[in-house]
């Protein structure tokens, strides 16, 4: 591929692997929240995702109350996102600058997403009960144990997910590879 000036752009084996990876990825995805939104659609009502406004529920974080209200969007934006990530993917193979700029957005996303959920993690730890009312002593521990693991977890993981995916976008974002893309 020539670019302006006479030279030549190379397509690097990042951007092929990355979108080969993610072609995969989102084409599992895809195929799979489009069958658990047909599964919503045809087993449920909207009615049957709603909760009455208890007590109990009205106590959740916001965020879980959102959640469960919503259900259908939940799936449905998931289905859009894995779609999107399957699309862009494609068109990072094809080196199509639009298909790079969506990447770098459904990547953004991604870390978004995972530093929510370190957070949501923080939040549910705090919500829950200490450990339960009727719990013997010794289960206390073992129950306080499993929420401190859980937590740490979610972090270690939620932090790798968020600087692999910084690391993409900082890679797709390197003038090597915009050149990739706006050669003609």
């Amino acid at each position: 591929m020539t670019v302006p000036g006479g030279t030549t752009a190379t397509r690097s084996a990042f951007v092929t692997g990355l979108a080969w990876t993610f072609v995969a990825l989102g084409g599992v995805a895809t195929l799979v929240t489009l069958l658990q939104n047909v599964m919503l659609s045809v087993m449920f009502s909207a009615d049957d995702f709603r909760v009455p406004s208890s007590d109990d529920f009205q106590q959740l974080p916001a965020f879980f109350r959102f959640i469960v209200n919503n259900f259908q969007l939940f799936f449905a934006s998931a289905f859009v996102l894995s779609a999107a990530t399957l699309i862009s993917a494609i068109g990072l193979l094809k080196r199509q600058n639009w298909a790079r700029l969506l990447f770098i957005l459904i990547m953004l996303i991604g870390v978004l997403w995972n530093l929510a959920g370190i957070a949501m993690s923080f939040v549910m730890q705090s919500w829950m009960s200490e450990s339960p009312a009727h719990a013997q002593a010794a289960m206390r521990g073992e129950f306080e144990l499993m929420w401190t693991i859980m937590t740490a977890v979610a972090v270690i993981i939620g932090l790798a997910f968020a600087v692999l995916f910084g690391w993409i976008i900082k890679r797709l974002m390197a003038q090597d590879i915009k050149r990739e893309f706006l050669a003609p």
